[in-house]
């Protein structure tokens, strides 16, 4: 028993077998091309064989020409096969490519160079990472700067020694010392030093406060009412051998006089004391020794007072000069539990240190960054 292939006499000995396009399919130029591009030997030319559409269905597509004779492969009696594909006696046809040189190899890139096009897309997505690892930083959104609790900016004097005496801490002293405030921590309110001592003078002169030499430091200036300190005095001194020539102080003294010291002319011709008052006042507290003939203005029982405020400064300042870079957020000190040597309180010394300008104080977006300067 043999077997016996059938010889199509219309296809080319050793051709691949013909498949047939399926009716009705569009040949776009953008759809892949995936048969062989060339053309047999012999033939009239090169192209890119896509196949024909059965003559039966009498279906052309619009996107589908003719190439020129040059071009064509046919099968005629006598005549050498040309391109592959098509039928007998039929052109082949072909995908028609734009004139455009670009735009017909960049059409054909993703079919004839694939890798090409993957390493381009990889290539975007470097892009897109470089400027959140090594490129240029981001910009920050602009946001409102944070208010902070300290840097109100107040532009009365009188209301910042108002708003200090608050933060005072008066049972510390089981309300034996008048509220006292620093010259330095209303500074820290009032930015304009020479506005500040302008009206802390005219306050001054109206008798409405009094200013008092703290003792530890030349600008160590302390601020009371005067009507806090007339009470604060005279009951420390209620029952006591003084009394009488702190009251004599308190009646002729203080309303004449608002100046920080006195001299032993000034109390002795102008306001009648004998020595031994004098001295009664240097007892209660009232007077400090200045220099021979001198005496300074005083509170009683300040001496504790100003232990405290040294001992303070010295610690709040010490969490600064520990922290990174000698600086740190102002909300952040703020927001720390206190050393057990800062007894007047956080707030209150942080105030000093900003008028006193012991640090220095940066505006940033997330508050006021306090940093310790440059020696």
């Amino acid at each position: 028993m043999s077997f016996s292939q059938e010889v199509d006499p219309n296809v080319a000995p050793g051709a691949p077998p013909h498949r047939p396009r399926v009716p009705g399919r569009a040949c776009s130029w953008r759809d892949p091309i995936r048969c062989r591009r060339g053309a047999r030997p012999g033939g009239g030319g090169a192209g890119i064989c896509v196949g024909t559409t059965p003559s039966s269905t009498g279906l052309r597509d619009d996107k589908l020409t003719p190439l020129s004779s040059s071009r064509l492969g046919t099968y005629g009696e006598g005549g050498s096969p040309g391109l592959l594909g098509g039928t007998p006696g039929e052109a082949v046809r072909h995908c028609s490519a734009p004139e455009d040189p670009i735009f017909r190899l960049s059409s054909l890139y993703p079919y004839l160079f694939p890798g090409i096009i993957k390493s381009r897309d990889m290539s975007r997505k470097r892009h897109r990472l470089v400027p959140e690892t090594t490129g240029l930083k981001r910009r920050r959104k602009e946001g409102p700067v944070e208010s902070d609790p300290l840097r109100g900016e107040l532009g009365s004097a009188r209301a910042a020694v108002s708003e200090l005496m608050q933060l005072f801490p008066r049972g510390l002293f089981e309300d034996a010392l008048p509220p006292i405030a620093l010259r330095s921590q209303v500074y820290s309110l009032v930015p304009d030093r020479t506005v500040a001592d302008r009206q802390l003078k005219e306050l001054q002169e109206q008798g409405e406060i009094r200013i008092v030499q703290l003792g530890f430091d030349l600008d160590a200036h302390g601020i009371i009412f005067t009507e806090d300190y007339r009470t604060r005095v005279l009951k420390a001194c209620d029952g006591r051998p003084y009394a009488g020539a702190v009251q004599k102080f308190l009646a002729s003294v203080l309303p004449a006089c608002g100046d920080l010291s006195f001299q032993q002319e000034q109390m002795t011709q102008t306001f009648g004391f004998r020595d031994s008052e004098i001295t009664h006042l240097v007892n209660a507290g009232v007077l400090t020794v200045r220099d021979a003939g001198s005496w300074w203005l005083a509170v009683p029982g300040a001496g504790r007072f100003i232990k405290y405020f040294v001992k303070g400064r010295q610690a709040v300042l010490g969490m600064v000069r520990k922290a990174k870079y000698r600086e740190l957020l102002l909300s952040e000190l703020l927001g720390r539990r206190a050393p057990a040597v800062v007894r007047l309180g956080l707030t209150y010394h942080v105030h000093d240190l900003i008028g006193a300008q012991l640090v220095d104080c940066i505006s940033t977006t997330s508050g006021t960054l306090l940093r310790l300067p440059e020696t």
